[in-house]
């Protein structure tokens, strides 16, 4: 497992792109929003763990989220539950938002799609959907 410093965490969420600073950072690990910090040698270091976390409060943030909401239910979830939550931040970024369309299938079905598909096949991949929802062979 990778250890970084807090400098080190800003520097790789800013080159995904993420607008955090050195000094937010060091605030949610002072809250409770990571895990306490490990101690490796004489320092406390953060980890890929606490990669996950920082990515999961930014995502869970992006959709509306307080950061007390947020704390509750990153206690309450596994670390791998954690780690889906923050693979899905790219999908947040301002600019796919901006760009990409998302239809509401269902409450639980989502579907985001490129404004590059075709408005037919953009059709019938909502329609396949669906279907396939309502149990119907397609």
């Amino acid at each position: 497992m990778h250890t970084y410093t807090a400098k080190q965490i800003t520097d790789i969420l800013q080159s995904e792109g993420q607008n955090i600073n050195l000094r937010t950072v060091r605030y949610y690990t002072q809250i409770g929003m990571v895990p306490p910090l490990e101690l490796v040698g004489n320092k406390r270091v953060y980890t890929d763990h606490h990669l996950y976390y920082i990515r999961a409060v930014l995502t869970l943030a992006k959709t509306g989220e307080s950061l007390a909401s947020i704390q509750e239910k990153l206690q309450s979830l596994s670390l791998e539950a954690i780690k889906k939550i923050s693979e899905q931040m790219p999908l947040y970024h301002s600019e796919r938002v901006l760009e990409n369309q998302t239809h509401k299938i269902s409450e639980n079905v989502f579907i985001t799609l490129s404004p590059r598909i075709s408005a037919e096949t953009k059709q019938k991949v909502i329609h396949s959907v669906s279907q396939i929802l309502k149990g119907e062979k397609y």
